[in-house]
């Protein structure tokens, strides 16, 4: 089972489908429109829970992101 983090977007460009979430560390990750678990736009400054995996290219991405509860 994968290991959730908390975080909050830092922002998030609809119209190109990325964006970075702030992670509980202060560093920036990379999401992509298909990691996100919502049909609602993520909103800068909004609080997500979220997994990491690595993408093709062996960088940490998150995935299964979701607007915090």
């Amino acid at each position: 089972m994968s290991q959730k983090y908390n975080g909050s977007v830092k922002w998030m460009n609809g119209k190109k489908g990325y964006g970075f979430l702030i992670g509980p560390d202060g560093k920036d990750i990379f999401v992509h429109i298909s990691g996100v678990e919502s049909n609602s736009p993520l909103q800068e400054g909004q609080k997500v829970s979220y997994e990491t995996a690595l993408d093709r290219q062996g960088r940490t991405v998150a995935v299964n992101v979701r607007a915090a509860a």
